[in-house]
């Protein structure tokens, strides 16, 4: 039953994009999509954190200026749940001085994409991280 199990996983691949940006939102998706990922949507960090409590996602693609929950708690939690495959995450915001990357990177970030981004300049970040 591992086994199936174990295969089942290697081949569906699950990325949670979270942006209050419903445009942003969908050409994440695509993007994630186009690398073969399963993509699930939230609009806010509360409900980015319930669906990573449902079921962990591989990568994360979140905003950090967000209403209800930011960015910045969003990742806190998320690094605080344990779980035996921690998510890759990657900010995908328009807070680019040094001063907030090193904040992102803090907060359990694993890298920082500026807004805007194209499709090309996302999937060389998480080539670079090994997830593309």
């Amino acid at each position: 039953m591992r086994d199936v199990n174990e295969t089942r996983q290697a081949r569906s691949k699950r990325c949670l994009v979270v942006d209050d940006s419903r445009v942003i939102r969908k050409v994440s998706s695509k993007i994630a999509k186009s690398l073969g990922y399963d993509v699930i949507e939230a609009q806010d960090g509360e409900e980015a954190l319930a669906r990573c409590k449902q079921q962990m996602p591989d990568l994360v693609l979140t905003d950090w200026q967000m209403p209800e929950m930011d960015g910045i708690a969003f990742v806190t939690a998320l690094r605080a749940i344990p779980t035996p495959r921690a998510p890759t995450i990657v900010f995908c915001t328009s807070k680019g001085d040094a001063r907030d990357i090193h904040q992102g990177i803090a907060a359990g970030a694993d890298d920082y994409v500026i807004k805007p981004f194209d499709e090309e300049m996302l999937k060389a970040k998480l080539a670079k991280l090994g997830v593309a």
